[in-house]
């Protein structure tokens, strides 16, 4: 008994030492809440996220992609990146300023990339709405291929943000989206929950 709990112990101290714990998300989003249960693909990951100050900032879950979208949208745009920058650029969480200061945004310290410090994608208004480059680059980069686009927007962001990035989101065909909330269980007198104990039944 007393080696088998020598055992237990020695095994309880490796997990939480070699238990990686999730470091705080840069963007802080307080996600609108659904009954849906079905998770996102976490592969392929292409996210557009609005924070609660309107602010929009870009993330992929693939570092290759990451790379190649900043080089598509600078190159598309007439900016000039450097091998190094477009090295450090496959290593950003996120990515969330004008397009003409990509080459700093890539090269700032780890402690000021954060959403509140920075100033996101512009997209004011159709004439200055940037979200449509970097939507443009990323159907360039990924074209043939497999996408999965989602929108991952603050509670109490406002309407006219979520419409710039519907509308770089139609100027280059991306039709299919989806949209990430946080999953809550279906209130048991509801429409939805009286049509799924129907199926059920069946």
């Amino acid at each position: 008994m007393t080696a088998f709990c020598d055992v237990a112990f020695l095994l309880l101290s490796f997990f939480i030492m070699a238990t990686k714990t999730k470091p705080p998300e840069a963007v802080s989003v307080v996600s609108p809440t659904s009954v849906s249960s079905k998770a996102p693909n976490e592969k392929d990951m292409v996210t557009v996220i609005i924070n609660q100050n309107g602010k929009v900032f870009l993330t992929m879950s693939e570092p290759d992609r990451k790379q190649q979208v900043v080089e598509t949208v600078a190159k598309n745009k007439g900016v000039s990146l450097s091998a190094s920058d477009l090295a450090k650029a496959k290593n950003m969480e996120f990515f969330g300023t004008p397009i003409t200061q990509l080459s700093s945004f890539v090269n700032l310290p780890a402690d000021k990339i954060k959403g509140d410090l920075l100033p996101g994608i512009p997209a004011v208004d159709s004439t200055n709405n940037e979200v449509t480059d970097w939507m443009r680059a990323v159907y360039e980069v990924y074209y043939g291929e497999t996408m999965n686009l989602f929108v991952k927007g603050d509670v109490n962001s406002k309407y006219p943000a979520f419409k710039q990035v519907v509308d770089a989101f139609k100027k280059n065909e991306m039709m299919k989206f989806s949209i990430i909330t946080n999953s809550i269980a279906v209130p048991k007198d509801s429409e939805l929950a009286k049509e799924a104990k129907k199926e059920n039944a069946k």
